[in-house]
């Protein structure tokens, strides 16, 4: 089988405050939207799907392209922004065992609404988007878990978008380095894949602020950085960082 049959969604907790105004882009919550498949139907979801491998930094898919298909990242590391041709967005990274382009599942509506990039190397399984339509009508536990993963993907949208335009510099950065952390590669040491513009594209700032920052954090003994050598040594006040913004 292609499918692990068990997928992350980028949402957060309505319980919990502190997920809720997180500038964080990933979630800890997990579902089991393929499991709740029959046995005939994730046979049909094989024939229905292909596995493509994206480099680096290449397009997944592109905004306002027409959407034959949604994708699941059976490995590696997506961004998902919104893209003017002059501005652009940073929505929320998608790692391993996460479904992409659910918007376009819409009746009314047959085009990506984002774009969605490698940050590493990539494996997606692309589903035929009639297909996954089919599995929303026929089974209704499968439907309701995708209604889940997109009320949580507005929730952790939202709490992202106040938390940029509520936060002060410090605690978004803090925000995204402890996502990075927790959530990601859920170590306090790691080889960091994001360069300082996709850092600063995440948090909302320029390169030059994150660059000033990360020294900051760096000479506070708060992180060790070295190249593209990643560790938090003080976790508990980064994470007051993130929480009083």
């Amino acid at each position: 089988m292609i499918f692990l049959y068990l997928c992350t969604v980028e949402g957060v907790n309505m319980t919990d405050k502190k997920e809720q105004y997180s500038g964080c882009t990933i979630s800890t919550h997990r579902c089991k939207c393929f499991d709740l498949l029959t046995d005939e139907e994730k046979r049909q979801l094989e024939t229905h799907s292909v596995r493509i491998t994206y480099k680096k930094g290449e397009s997944i898919c592109k905004q306002g392209s027409f959407a034959s298909h949604v994708m699941y990242v059976e490995r590696g590391l997506v961004k998902v922004f919104l893209d003017n041709g002059v501005n652009l967005l940073v929505l929320k990274i998608i790692p391993d065992c996460n479904l992409l382009g659910l918007t376009s599942v819409n009746e009314e509506n047959n085009t990506f609404q984002y774009s969605a990039m490698a940050y590493i190397d990539t494996e997606i399984v692309q589903i035929d988007i009639n297909f996954f339509k089919k599995l929303l009508n026929q089974n209704p536990a499968f439907s309701k878990e995708i209604i889940n993963i997109l009320s949580s993907n507005s929730i952790q949208i939202n709490g992202r978008f106040f938390c940029l335009t509520h936060k002060q510099s410090y605690g978004r950065l803090a925000d995204i380095l402890l996502c990075l952390s927790d959530r990601i590669f859920k170590k306090t040491e790691f080889e960091l894949p994001l360069s300082r513009k996709e850092l600063a594209e995440l948090s909302g700032m320029s390169s030059e602020t994150v660059i000033r920052m990360l020294k900051k954090f760096n000479e506070d003994e708060l992180i060790q950085l070295d190249g593209k050598r990643f560790k938090v040594l003080d976790y508990s006040r980064l994470q007051r960082i993130s929480e009083t913004g």
